[in-house]
């Protein structure tokens, strides 16, 4: 028998979503009985009855339902649950003739919640229905309980029969002549053993989170039940645009939390709601950093300014193509890198989002949280992704250790980085006082492609430039006086960092003697007690290495413009072995 879906003509499966056409195209192939479906496979799936009407489901209904029309054999299985079918018919037929053929069985195995006892009762059940030419779909939830990440020889014996069994169901002739497909629901793919994953009789199939067409429709479905509850000149449509990184199930409990506090969702509701739920949905593996300034609030660094003013242009006029993947931000500790960022991200109006360590010392867990922090920031976009100190935070090829953790990471996110569907889309930004520590397939072309670096100011008009933009980021009051003077008079090496800690003092001094604002007085002492941090080798040494890292002569410093390369690498050589470093 021919594999078929229940429909009248094939053009019924261009009105569903991208991965449902992909899995029944897969299915029409007849090439394979296993397939994996991934991702956003918790939360309402839209099913479209007729134009501009949509049904909302969950997934064992979608496919049961939707994709397979509930007709002839469809089971579901999971540790919990154990055997249960789509219909009552179903499981009545089942129980029967089961218990007909196989008189001997304890009837608790029939409906078992242990795979082994399971699956080889429906292993029987299939064979009696194949000569009946009966299509049979089993749907596994929760696949990772049975499949779990690891080496074949470190699973226990319950796993190892349930690896050996869906592989062997997955290639079976006899099952694919007889239309017996297996379907395993997993969220990340990473939580799943390796070999089925990517075994070529494995099918993948990747539900994303909606996009804004679907997520409008969802607003729209709850406005007209009456559970909705907007604030004046917002509509469903307005909503659905400025949600993106959440999914329907994310959407409904927004309007239903919003409903029960009766609180009608306006911009501010609606922007402290969807980063709780994001970050909440992230595991805590992302940090939305909020910012209330821009590019002008950036002293110096005009070259940098420059380039990212025009790459704000740029994503305003939609021009995405001609944005880089990525940037590499170098420079020494102090030199307002991170700000420099997120005033970026101020002037372009888009959100950004911070990479917290997603790490575990458990086996599997460091890429399945990578998996899901990738899969939220696809969803996202546009998006800033913002990671400090890249140069520890991200690792390398060759790390040793950790069974191939590292190595793996390092290829899943070089790989996404790396992705032109993205660019312009997910904006990247390796942050680091040590670019020569990050491997080199990160900061090429193609991933973070632009080399940008800052330093610390370099006459008496930057300091003092620098200066008046501190006083204007701390809202300080200050009774104005010539700053250069005392620039001059304590002839510090000053940081943005120091700068900004001498400020805070001073106005701290202030504040302990009962007035709002600062006075010359109180600067001129703080400035004379202050004692930067002395670390001359280090701090010559991160210069001497974003120098190195920059692909324009504009942004470097006077001092070092006419540095020889090779002399460069040899003075970073010999301050690495100075240091200690190999």
């Amino acid at each position: 028998m021919e594999k078929q879906l229940i429909v009248k003509n094939l053009p019924f499966i261009r009105i569903l979503p991208a991965w449902a056409q992909e899995l029944s195209y897969k299915y029409l192939s007849k090439t394979t009985n296993l397939y994996i479906i991934h991702g956003n496979i918790r939360d309402f799936l839209p099913h479209k009855m007729n134009e501009g009407e949509f049904n909302f489901v969950k997934i064992q209904d979608y496919i049961s339902e939707v994709m397979f029309g509930n007709r002839d054999i469809i089971v579901f299985w999971d540790r919990s649950s154990g055997v249960s079918f789509c219909t009552d018919d179903m499981q009545r037929d089942y129980l029967k003739a089961m218990r007909e053929k196989f008189p001997d069985t304890p009837a608790e195995d029939l409906c078992s919640a242990d795979p082994e006892v399971a699956f080889r009762m429906l292993e029987r059940w299939f064979l009696l229905n194949i000569p009946q030419k009966k299509r049979i779909v089993l749907i596994v939830d929760y696949a990772e309980t049975i499949l779990p990440a690891g080496e074949v020889a470190k699973l226990d014996d319950a796993d190892r029969y349930c690896f050996v069994t869906l592989n062997r169901w997955s290639h079976d002739p006899v099952f694919t002549r007889g239309d017996v497909s297996i379907i395993l629901l997993s969220e990340n793919l990473s939580d799943l053993n390796p070999r089925v994953v990517a075994s070529p009789s494995t099918i993948k199939v990747e539900i994303p989170i909606p996009d804004e067409p679907v997520r409008s429709s969802f607003l729209e479905f709850l406005d007209g039940k009456g559970t909705l509850l907007l604030d004046r000149g917002l509509s469903p449509a307005a909503v659905g645009a400025i949600t993106s990184g959440l999914n329907l199930v994310n959407l409904n409990r927004l309007a239903a939390e919003s409903w029960q506090e009766d609180k009608p969702i306006n911009m501010d509701y609606l922007k402290a709601k969807k980063r709780e739920i994001i970050e909440s949905e992230a595991g805590g593996l992302l940090e939305f950093l909020e910012t209330e300034h821009d590019l002008s609030y950036v002293s110096g660094h005009d070259f940098v300014r420059k380039r990212f003013k025009h790459a704000a242009r740029a994503l305003k006029q939609g021009r995405l193509d001609v944005l880089p993947m990525g940037y590499l931000i170098a420079g020494p500790v102090g030199t307002g890198k991170s700000f420099m960022v997120s005033a970026f991200a101020g002037e372009i109006g888009v959100p950004m989002v911070k990479f917290k360590n997603f790490r575990s010392k458990w086996q599997g867990v460091t890429e399945s949280n990578l998996e899901k922090v990738l899969t939220i920031l696809k969803a996202m976009s546009p998006v800033a992704v913002m990671i400090d100190e890249a140069d520890a935070f991200l690792g390398d090829r060759d790390q040793e250790g950790d069974s191939g953790t590292s190595n793996r990471i390092f290829a899943q996110l070089a790989s996404f980085m790396g992705n032109t569907e993205y660019r312009g889309k997910i904006i990247w930004f390796l942050i680091t006082c040590r670019p020569d520590l990050i491997p080199i397939d990160l900061k090429r072309q193609g991933r973070a492609e632009e080399h940008l670096a800052l330093f610390y100011p370099d006459s008496d008009a930057d300091k003092e430039a620098l200066y008046d933009v501190l006083v204007r980021k701390l809202d300080m009051q200050i009774r104005k006086f010539p700053i250069g003077e005392l620039l001059r008079k304590f002839k510090h090496d000053f940081s943005g960092a120091d700068l900004e800690a001498v400020l805070i003092r001073a106005k701290l001094k202030a504040t302990m003697d009962g007035r709002a604002y600062v006075t010359r007085e109180d600067m001129d002492e703080t400035m004379a007690d202050f004692v930067p941090p002395a670390y001359p080798h280090e701090i010559e040494l991160q210069n001497l290495v974003a120098v190195l890292e920059c692909n324009s002569k504009e942004m470097v410093p006077r001092r070092f413009q006419n540095l020889d390369r090779t002399r460069l690498v040899k003075d970073i050589q010999e301050l690495k072995s100075l240091l200690g470093e190999r």
